[in-house]
């Protein structure tokens, strides 16, 4: 049965997307048939893996309005590189059924990626899901479907802005919805070790989240930047980039955290 882990901030540009990415793709390299759920409506995870928004009849959308089973509309984006990588695309249309949810009285209408998810579970080893950055009806079921939350934070000035709020409504989802869901870790996007900034905002983060925080940090890469464009994966665009190192490390911290 997989290990489903939601990946998730309420602030944008946090490296969010860039870690969903990066992270299945190296769990999936390092022999775990991993899915990736783009469930974020801008859907830079899947453009970000080379899957074009022209090329899809259905996304992520279609499932939670119930219109095709999950199993239906799940891609791959490279079969040659990266074998064991699995995507389940989105576009701007996940906004809409958002809308449409929320409009209808849909049952149970904050476990319908959970039931999805479900129906597949058995035929991976990991699944991440890759939610929008904002509190919304999406992020709850982002949350609900979740074994574990992965939290990245920038070492930026206001990095923990937010992060209460965000805090208190998953202690919301563990009390009401989803009592098993743990945080995996909290992640430093964005480090740079040549400036005191980062080195006291991770300080700070440590001090916040104590162990939780993962012994890896992400830092300013502009090969990690420019891979999404190229729409492939850091391991694929330059294997033996800072920003690559960083994600091979990340992965198997994951690995041995769920063991």
């Amino acid at each position: 049965m997989a290990k489903v882990i939601t990946i998730t901030n309420q602030k944008g540009g946090v490296g969010k997307t860039t870690t969903s990415v990066n992270l299945a793709y190296y769990l999936a390299k390092a022999g775990n048939k991993t899915l990736l759920i783009d469930f974020d409506p801008q859907g830079n995870a899947s453009s970000g893996l080379g899957v074009k928004e022209k090329n899809l009849s259905k996304t992520i959308s279609a499932v939670m309005l119930g219109e095709v089973e999950l199993k239906d509309i799940i891609v791959q984006p490279d079969k040659k590189k990266c074998k064991k990588l699995y995507l389940v695309p989105t576009n701007v249309e996940l906004a809409d059924a958002e809308i449409n949810m929320n409009a209808k009285d849909i049952p149970d209408k904050f476990f319908v990626l959970k039931q999805a998810i479900l129906s597949v579970a058995k035929d991976y080893d990991y699944i991440i899901i890759d939610s929008q950055p904002s509190l919304s009806l999406l992020t709850v079921n982002a949350m609900a479907a979740a074994n574990y939350l992965l939290l990245p934070v920038q070492t930026e000035y206001y990095a923990l802005e937010g992060v209460a709020e965000l805090l208190r409504t998953v202690n919301d989802i563990k009390k009401g919805i989803n009592p098993k869901l743990k945080l995996l870790g909290v992640l430093a996007t964005m480090y740079d070790k040549r400036t005191s900034l980062s080195s006291q905002v991770l300080a700070e983060v440590k001090r916040y989240f104590k162990d939780k925080v993962f012994d890896t940090t992400i830092p300013r890469n502009v090969r990690l930047a420019e891979a999404p464009s190229h729409g492939v994966a850091i391991g694929q665009y330059d294997r033996f980039s800072k920003g690559a190192k960083a994600y091979k490390s990340l992965a198997d911290e994951v690995m041995e955290r769920v063991k």
